[in-house]
């Protein structure tokens, strides 16, 4: 098989119908699925005839542009393994990373930092050019061959290179029910960049594997225009991070008539604002959780809604189980079964952190989590990030979910900080304009005693890994003198 065959073939049915729709202010680029075909063969005829074989690495540093996916699905077409990595990554960043996978090419678009390693670069005028190419054939092996790598987001460390093999488009069925609720006459708006691992999957190749069509804004596009593009384009799904929808809800702007249901993922998603969606909105957020090992595999979906405060439940097909525990209900490991088709082949050159991770045929994910007797999953943080606050160990959201009721709270997270040797507290972080007084009395009055932050701290904005994760590592890294 070829992963981007497979992604493609829907369209060969309808080749004039839009697969891709770029929405600008007051224009938009369109590209049929036949365009697109097109533009992904001759793609993968640009990069053979540049000296690429089957099986070399192409790092990818490219901006927030169309070319990125044409580029991405062109290599593995050609079975060339693309490594897309973050554009906001600095000089030395990407060194490090160019020197771990020894790319054979480095195709780069104007003003990215590029690595100090000696493979050629190809522009994105190349890539313009490549897709004019007379087409190449699909470059045909088992599923289980390597395909891409990605990067962890580095949230507990040095970021990882993540190897996926073709099979892993096969694995992400389970998500069109048991997430999206996704058709063939849908119309999927993703708020993210095309640079982005989340947008490049649930916003471009699932739609594209259905037929469907996928809407992105325009580079440079205002978060608060897009409901009024979605309205425009007859957007049937939204897709973004949680903060793009906290974002929205301050925002004014009309219903959009074909709006169906709404997708987050990439962080957590709090109760409140998923509450305040559906009362704004009428329409239902379905949360996902997922890793860079595996894409998501836990999610509500239009057919099976999470219960509030929740990730929802396994995706069908998906074997997920939550390890270790006392009894039902109790907190335990959460781990998937390591036969599962999306699971990746390992850790590019390091078989112990590969083998760290499973155990008994289970891959553990790292996070925390119970089960209700019907199924449901509730996440109780990264086991790094579960706090000891007097005695007691605390998950992140029993706090961050009730502190992000406060109107005025903006984005939320706690963590837990050191005072002295062998002694820590719990902080508070938060974005908005709520003040430290206001917040501490929202903590008294819902929270047990020794869950309530000892220090509130204010902040402009959280750190984000370049998944959009909360990094709890850098904010205890970053404000553990703040104490002192």
């Amino acid at each position: 098989m070829n992963l981007a065959e497979h992604v493609l073939r829907a369209g060969l049915d309808v080749p004039d119908g839009q697969a891709l729709v770029v929405m600008g202010h007051d224009d938009a680029q369109v590209w049929s699925h036949a365009e697109l075909r097109r533009a992904v063969l001759g793609t993968a005829t640009g990069l053979l005839r540049a000296g690429l074989r089957p099986g070399d690495r192409l790092l990818m540093r490219l901006a927030n542009r169309p070319a990125f996916p044409i580029a991405y699905l062109g290599a593995i077409a050609a079975g060339v393994v693309p490594v897309p990595t973050s554009a906001q990554l600095t000089a030395p960043e990407i060194t490090r990373i160019a020197a771990r996978i020894a790319p054979a090419v480095i195709v780069a678009g104007a003003g990215v930092p590029l690595p100090d390693h000696p493979a050629p670069v190809l522009t994105e005028a190349d890539l313009d050019g490549f897709a004019t190419m007379p087409p190449a054939e699909f470059a045909q092996g088992a599923a289980d061959r390597l395909a891409y790598i990605v990067f962890t987001s580095g949230s507990s460390g040095q970021p990882r290179a993540v190897m996926h093999a073709h099979r892993a488009i096969l694995a992400r069925q389970a998500m069109m029910q048991g997430w999206y609720g996704l058709r063939p006459d849908d119309r999927l708006l993703h708020a993210g960049a095309f640079n982005w691992t989340f947008t490049l999957g649930t916003g471009l190749l699932d739609p594209w594997t259905l037929g469907a069509t996928a809407l992105i804004p325009a580079p440079g596009t205002p978060i608060e225009q897009i409901p009024a593009l979605a309205a425009r384009h007859g957007a049937t799904i939204l897709a973004g991070a949680p903060g793009i929808f906290r974002r929205l809800l301050r925002a004014d702007w009309p219903p959009i008539a074909t709006l169906r249901h709404a997708l987050a993922a990439g962080e957590r998603l709090d109760p409140a604002l998923r509450a305040a969606w559906t009362a704004r909105t009428g329409t239902d957020i379905h949360e996902a959780m997922g890793a860079s090992e595996i894409s998501t595999f836990l999610s509500g979906s239009p057919d099976r809604p999470a219960p509030p405060g929740t990730a929802g439940y396994p995706q069908p097909g998906r074997h997920v189980a939550v390890l270790d525990t006392d009894g039902p209900g109790q907190p335990g490991p959460l781990a998937v079964r390591a036969d599962d088709p999306g699971l990746f082949l390992g850790y590019l050159d390091d078989p112990a952190a590969t083998q760290a991770c499973f155990r008994d045929g289970w891959f553990l994910t790292g996070d925390l989590a119970q089960a209700a007797p019907d199924g449901a999953v509730t996440l109780l943080g990264r086991a790094d990030d579960i706090m000891n606050a007097g005695g007691f160990r605390v998950a992140p959201p029993e706090i961050e979910d009730h502190l992000s009721t406060h109107p005025d709270a903006g984005d939320v997270a706690v963590a837990e900080l050191p005072i002295a040797p062998g002694v820590s507290i719990v902080a508070a972080f938060w974005t908005g304009p709520a003040t430290p007084e206001q917040m501490q009395a929202l903590a008294q009055d819902g929270l047990a005693r020794y869950k309530q932050p000892r220090a509130w701290i204010p902040l402009d904005a959280l750190p984000r890994t370049p998944t959009g994760k909360i990094n709890r590592r850098a904010l205890r890294a970053a404000h553990r003198k703040d104490l002192e």
